[in-house]
């Protein structure tokens, strides 16, 4: 399922408090994107066409949740990366990244620490 980087910001909405009410929805938006309601209310309407997101009537209104887990979403979407830029692979991924210098020392310190657990999870 492809959801875009517009559609993304209402999905983190929706998977940080669920159900919503679309007004709920652009209230939560309201100062961290500049949409008027009714695109707000479009892309809430994509998602549903999608079947990213469930509408549930109370009322005279619906309410919105997340159809699909987010840990889900993330990992067809770092798959779909990794597949395009980078075969696949990991390690070039990160060169990249060190390449041009976009390594914190925090960064360095927890790729560290995740190679080591797996190395412990392999003996």
């Amino acid at each position: 399922m492809q959801i875009s980087e517009a559609e993304s910001v209402v999905m983190e909405v929706l998977w940080a408090r669920s159900p919503q009410s679309a007004e709920e929805v652009v209230d939560a938006l309201a100062g961290r994107q500049e949409w008027q309601e009714a695109t707000i209310k479009t892309l809430l309407n994509r998602l549903l066409n999608k079947g990213a997101v469930r509408a549930q009537r109370e009322g005279r209104r619906y309410l919105y949740a997340p159809a699909i887990r987010r840990e889900d979403w993330v990992s067809q979407e770092s798959e779909g990366l990794l597949d395009r830029l980078f075969g696949g692979r990991v390690a070039p991924l990160v060169a990249h990244f060190s390449a041009r210098q976009q390594l914190s020392p925090q960064d360095v310190a927890e790729l560290r620490r995740l190679l080591e657990e797996i190395d412990d999870d392999r003996e």
